[in-house]
């Protein structure tokens, strides 16, 4: 029972969550971070069962560092995505699921990046995507605001307010608000004289 909202936007993508990590009915801890950064290229916003997803996320981290490694060049946002629910369907496939919903947020060559991913494999690109138990009023904000030309900056103000307002309505989801912004590559032409 959570909030994690993922927007992309011109110059990046940003990710936001509210930080209540219930157990049940009880609430289980007011400080979670759901949004674990992998590098300063890549994040993942994470909604379901914490423990699953810290697992997959460390695999993830080590499977992609010795992939970039044997290749001589890192992954792009896809690869990791793809990755990261390949590793989730590994437990779908062998009986021991992991139960979580995951937001693969990055940045590479190509611009910014959301992709959706769960425990059946499965990956979505989006410009926008909202996971965990207030996602339906998350999306209800995102669908009313977001536009094609977005920046950072208002992105950021739009993941809060998608946040804010499903942990207005949302029991599972409260306790502050979490947003992070990965910014665009900066690539440097060097010049001759």
């Amino acid at each position: 029972m959570t909030t994690i909202v993922g927007i992309k936007t011109n110059e990046g993508v940003v990710l936001g969550s509210d930080r209540r990590a219930s157990k049940g009915f009880f609430i289980g801890s007011k400080i979670t971070q759901k949004i674990a950064k992998v590098d300063d290229t890549l994040a993942i916003a994470i909604a379901g069962q914490l423990s699953d997803a810290e697992y997959l996320i460390r695999v993830a981290k080590a499977e992609r560092k010795l992939l970039e490694l044997r290749r001589g060049f890192p992954l792009t946002v896809k690869e990791s995505s793809r990755l990261i629910a390949n590793l989730a369907y590994s437990g779908l496939k062998s009986y021991q699921p992991y139960f979580v919903e995951l937001l693969v947020a990055g940045v590479d060559d190509n611009g910014g990046h959301i992709y959706a991913a769960d425990m059946s494999g499965a990956i979505t690109t989006e410009d926008f995507a909202s996971s965990g138990s207030g996602s339906p009023i998350a999306y209800g904000v995102l669908e009313s605001v977001y536009h094609e030309n977005i920046t950072n900056e208002e992105a950021k103000e739009i993941a809060t307010k998608a946040v804010a307002a499903a942990m207005e309505r949302d029991p599972g989801s409260g306790n502050g608000i979490d947003v992070l912004v990965i910014p665009n590559l900066v690539t440097v032409t060097a010049s001759r004289r």
